[in-house]
């Protein structure tokens, strides 16, 4: 896809995590307070993919001419995910808790660094960089995972269908309790448009989960056919129902990377 197409300098490629335990398991884990626990990233399996990803992604830049100083990795704060990111940073030999590696998480308010979901994350990055991330008020928490809603929290992945046929029907309705297709895309936006305004002439890696990549990928195949002043506004005329209900379209496997733009 040409950049300037959708009127940025930057270039996306797009990664979906490895093959994770609760892939293994079959469960859907998709609440944040679930989603950031150690015994939900990646399966051994997975490693492979991530690192054969990491490989790939490395060549492709080599291919490009573009320096590892132009990298940036961001990724949601899930386990899997997560796991994902260091092993890819790994292969292209990049410092995971350096500035190329981007992760935030808001706190909630009403909600304190001392609530659990936010102390085991925090507990696990340097003072330096927590202070950096919180302060700069990154984007990286839009990257999470889809939320279905407590009816399909810890139960069988075999449920997706009944939601992605709903997504076919009003992508603006969610599962009870969950995002919508259309929330989704709508706090993708926030993140491209925060990963626009901080970097330039950059080779971003978005590593992220099923749903939320196909419906990026969904969103900026509609955005290089529309016409406007940016790339927040091609977003935005691509929000309707035409073009929601077709994310499945870009699905991707665990450990897939493609090129965004």
């Amino acid at each position: 896809m040409d950049s300037s197409s959708v009127g940025n300098t930057n270039r996306y490629w797009v990664l979906r995590h490895g093959k994770s335990i609760p892939n293994e398991r079959g469960l859907v884990v998709s609440s944040m307070e679930n989603g950031v626990l150690p015994e939900y990233q990646l399966a051994p399996d997975g490693v492979a993919q991530a690192r054969l990803a990491g490989e790939s992604f490395l060549q492709q830049l080599k291919e490009s001419n573009i320096e590892l100083d132009k990298v940036r990795i961001c990724y949601s704060p899930f386990s899997r995910t997560t796991h994902t990111a260091r092993v890819v940073a790994k292969v292209l030999n990049l410092p995971f808790d350096a500035p190329q590696c981007k992760v935030d998480i808001r706190v909630p308010k009403g909600c304190s660094f001392m609530h659990p979901t936010y102390f085991y994350i925090c507990s696990n990055l340097c003072l330096s960089v927590i202070q950096r991330l919180f302060l700069a008020e990154q984007m990286m928490e839009d990257l999470r995972e889809r939320y279905f809603g407590p009816t399909f929290e810890l139960k069988s992945h075999d449920k997706y269908p009944e939601i992605w046929a709903l997504d076919e029907k009003d992508p603006f309705m969610g599962p009870e309790g969950g995002e919508s297709a259309d929330d989704v895309v709508s706090r993708l936006a926030t993140a491209m448009k925060s990963m626009e305004a901080e970097y330039q002439r950059c080779a971003i890696l978005v590593v992220s989960h099923g749903d939320p990549l196909q419906m990026l990928q969904n969103v900026f195949h509609s955005a290089k056919q529309q016409e406007g002043d940016g790339l927040a506004e091609k977003f935005q005329l691509s929000r309707v129902a035409s073009v929601l209900s077709q994310h499945r379209k870009f699905a991707l496997l665990t450990g897939e990377l493609r090129p965004l733009i």
